[in-house]
């Protein structure tokens, strides 16, 4: 009797997609990814996974490869399940010896392949533009799991393409990566990271020459480079020869001393600082890079300060919070308890690569309050539009020269205070990306080839006289910047910058909630309140899909008991800024109902969701709104949001029940 032979993978991976197991996409990509160079390692993994039947991981580490969003790449780097063969000898931190296998996944094959297209489209790009010499990159990572490998291994990718790679010699914050760029005069620049995300994902944020996060044409340009080295291999890929390769160096503290001496310039009013000797300020991390600028330079300034010790610790796991996401009241746990202890007026918390910030204050009731990230945006504009035109920086006859930048998801109170003070208000797309594209434009405007060696004296006169002056930029996803020599949010710039305020209002006798609802007696009373409803895998992306495509072709006509008067489709209309440039296409929709309320409604660009932004505001009818109509206007404008995200949450299920039929 002969014996049963073992199905080989092949054909077990046949026998799954015949019999429904496996998505079609998802084998095809499996079979093109075992037909690669490293195809042991990956068919041990694969095996596994087919072995114990989850076919739901492999389906979701295989459906699509992974393709860049706002900027980059991001997806998971340690899978939902975790092989043998992937966990190897596991780390000190826990971590798992080797990324997960997958071409929707952040792994080894897919830096390189980002990497090799990055470096084949600066190269066309230099040449297009006559640009002689050996093209350079400067690579940062944050303290996530294989960031350092990855941070390597793109330096070692880019160095055998031949191009000069610059590699930060530990753990950097995101906004350092945008400003090495700029201070480096690099071609382009990569950071690793996830940013708030989860512990077991990772990413890959491109940035181009100006320091900003890549936008059209450039976007398109890398991608298509990307895509043109679709090879199996991992490191490796038409490599140059030996004596064409490029350099590998390695940056530290020269650079962090040349960022924290722009930092500096961003405090407005050094007195006010210097005399709130009795300000104290809690800081976290939360286990990220933050610690590198922001300790320093709050030391530098004077501030009087204290970490938390839980949180001072860089580790990818993040193992004390939940999410490393300043926007959640989880994240700042300890320090909100730390504050109570020792008595502070503030928490401010930043995330793993320290482009976002989160703040706690005291309230008058000795209460620790959060912000939302309207709200700081909303402060800190205020703050800095009014203090430069105190400051004689800013007057009645330069103010039209004055730019806030907002998304058009962030709130309109940022609109109605540079109305107030003369200044142009421009809102973009979701993303500091389009932020970034404003502020080169502006540079570009000066006409000036050695702007970036200018100190900010002479920038700011540049500005003034040919330009635009960046008064404040921000998000509501909790992102501000404050000046131009950073091309991406900033949350080491918006310590700083929020520290001030702080000073500010203490110097006024005032607490930080109460200065902000003095700006709202004085401008309106704005309420924003954001959702999201999460779908994970492929079958969640189908349903992100589905459902932004039923808002598209069957918007409501009524929310609640208020009629949906417009609707702006992002994706199908023209739509332009205040200076007349036009908004890049993006599945967005934004419906005006009746009773002035705002609804937006747009996929993320770097999470498994949809974000829902809702809006309501009442302003002033006679100058300025009384103590007793402000608690009335936030009483009335809270219990409508609150109602109106139950209505839509409803519609959505429903949407989705008749959308997936």
């Amino acid at each position: 009797m002969i014996p049963k032979t073992m199905p080989t993978l092949t054909e077990q991976i046949n026998h799954a997609l015949s019999d429904g197991k496996l998505r079609t996409d998802a084998t095809e990509h499996i079979r093109k990814t075992l037909a690669g160079a490293e195809s042991e390692f990956v068919a041990s993994v694969i095996g596994e996974l087919i072995e114990e039947n989850e076919w739901e991981e492999l389906n979701d580490r295989f459906y699509k490869t992974l393709t860049f969003g706002t900027g980059g790449l991001r997806g998971r780097t340690i899978g939902k399940v975790v092989t043998k063969a992937e966990l190897g000898t596991p780390n000190a931190l826990g971590r798992p010896e080797f990324p997960c296998v997958g071409t929707n996944a952040m792994n080894y094959f897919n830096v390189a392949r980002a990497t090799r297209g990055l470096v084949s489209y600066v190269r066309k790009w230099r040449a297009k533009n006559a640009t002689t010499g050996r093209s350079k990159i400067v690579i940062a990572y944050d303290t996530r799991h294989f960031s350092r490998e990855f941070a390597q291994l793109a330096a070692e990718t880019a160095a055998t393409q031949g191009c000069n790679a610059v590699v930060f010699e530990g753990p950097r914050s995101t906004p350092e990566l945008s400003f090495a760029v700029r201070y480096l005069k690099a071609d382009a620049g990569v950071v690793i990271t996830a940013s708030h995300n989860p512990p077991h994902d990772n990413g890959y944020k491109v940035y181009f020459s100006d320091g900003a996060q890549v936008v059209e044409p450039h976007a398109s340009g890398i991608i298509a480079e990307v895509n043109s080295n679709e090879g199996t291999r991992s490191r490796t890929s038409k490599d140059s020869p030996a004596d064409e390769r490029g350099e590998i160096m390695i940056v530290g503290e020269e650079v962090d001393r040349a960022c924290m001496e722009r930092l500096e310039t961003l405090v407005l009013d050094p007195e006010v600082i210097a005399k709130a000797r009795d300000l104290k300020i809690v800081y976290t991390p939360i286990h990220g890079t933050g610690s590198i600028i922001v300790k320093p330079m709050l030391r530098k300034l004077g501030v009087n300060f204290c970490v938390v010790p839980e949180q001072d610790q860089m580790d990818g796991r993040f193992p004390t919070v939940k999410s490393p996401n300043p926007e959640n009241a989880e994240a700042l746990k300890l320090g909100i308890a730390l504050a109570q202890k020792e008595k502070a007026d503030l928490v401010a918390a930043t995330d793993p690569d320290c482009d976002r910030l989160g703040v706690a204050v005291r309230t008058g009731s000795g209460v620790m309050k959060l912000l939302s990230g309207n709200q700081i945006g909303s402060v800190l504009v205020w703050y800095r539009a009014k203090t430069f035109f105190d400051r004689g920086i800013l007057n009645k006859e330069n103010a039209h020269r004055g730019v806030i930048i907002k998304t058009f998801v962030t709130s309109d109170l940022q609109k109605v205070i540079a109305e107030k003070f003369g200044l142009r208000c421009i809102d973009t797309l979701t993303g500091f990306k389009y932020n970034g594209a404003k502020l080169n434009k502006y540079e570009q405007e000066t006409a000036t080839p050695n702007y970036r060696e200018l100190s900010e004296e002479e920038t700011r006169k540049l500005r003034l006289q040919k330009s635009s002056f960046y008064v404040f930029g921000s998000e509501e996803s909790y992102g501000y910047s404050g000046a131009d020599f950073v091309h991406d949010k900033d949350a080491n710039a918006a310590v700083i910058m929020f520290c001030e305020v702080a000073a500010y209002a203490k110097s006024k006798g005032m607490t930080l909630d109460e200065l902000l609802d003095e700006i709202f007696r004085e401008f309106g009373y704005f309420e924003e309140k954001n959702h999201s409803i999460y779908f994970e895998g492929a079958d969640g992306a189908e349903k992100i899909r589905r459902l932004l495509i039923s808002y598209d072709e069957n918007p409501p006509r009524q929310m609640l008991d208020s009629a949906v008067v417009r609707v702006r489709n992002f994706e199908k209309e023209r739509i332009f800024d205040v200076e007349g440039d036009e908004i890049p296409k993006e599945k967005m929709l934004i419906f005006e109902l009746a009773d002035k309320t705002r609804i937006a409604v747009r996929g993320s660009g770097t999470e498994p969701k949809i974000k829902y932004y809702l809006f309501g505001a009442r302003l002033p009818s006679n100058g300025k709104l009384s103590r007793e109509e402000l608690t009335r206007a936030r009483a009335e404008i809270d219990q409508r949001l609150v109602a109106l995200w139950d209505w839509l949450r409803q519609d959505a299920e429903q949407r989705i029940a008749e959308n997936m039929e």
